[in-house]
């Protein structure tokens, strides 16, 4: 990835992740927390979500110690307070399913824009094709990696409302060490939703990564 494309892949990214945390404010506006609103987070201003590890370090330090290869970021979480969410059981998990979700959407619509633009008539597209391939490999990047079922990513709170009340010292094992699992998630096994990833990306534009 050329210089600039890195650049570009950081914006995309640092905005993928601020739409990301403002779905999760407004789904549990909708479904009775006020939280993230009152809390002036129910906004796509940039500053109301950046944050100083997540958007900005943390993506440039993965720059470095991945010589380009890899780039990860994420905005501040919104809060939520799950006792103002009226159902117990699933709204958390639609909470949390509302970002990766923002971001799949988003994936799609660019997606959809590359696989149906008439790039054979016109090569000087071929510059704009790159740029709509870096959106849609960024949201689907969000949206593979958020689903993944470890604490504080949103699909563990899918899995936490799947599994059984007997399980629930599982849970509490899992948002104990969820941050170590995480790190060893990211550092070890990412590799392996690459293949996902990749697989959305021709389902959606036609194209392979």
């Amino acid at each position: 990835m050329s210089f600039s494309a890195t650049i570009f892949f950081f914006i995309v990214i640092g905005i993928s992740a601020i739409i990301h945390e403002y779905s999760h404010g407004w789904m549990a506006d909708r479904l009775g927390d006020p939280t993230a609103r009152l809390a002036g987070r129910l906004t796509l201003n940039p500053l109301a979500h950046i944050d100083l590890v997540g958007t900005i370090l943390l993506p440039i330090i993965m720059l470095a110690v991945s010589g380009g290869r890899f780039l990860f970021a994420y905005a501040k979480p919104v809060p939520v307070n799950p006792l103002n969410i009226k159902d117990k059981r699933w709204g958390l998990a639609s909470v949390s399913l509302a970002g990766p979700a923002s971001n799949l959407i988003i994936a799609l619509v660019f997606g959809l824009i590359l696989r149906f633009l008439p790039i054979a008539a016109n090569p000087s597209l071929i510059n704009f094709l790159g740029n709509l391939s870096i959106i849609v490999y960024a949201n689907l990047l969000l949206f593979v990696f958020n689903l993944v079922p470890i604490p504080p990513l949103d699909g563990s709170k899918v899995l936490f409302a799947i599994l059984p009340d007997q399980l629930h010292n599982l849970k509490v094992f899992l948002q104990a060490y969820g941050v170590i699992f995480l790190f060893i998630f990211i550092f070890f096994l990412f590799r392996f939703i690459m293949p996902v990833i990749q697989f959305l990306f021709f389902i959606i534009t036609g194209f392979s990564l």
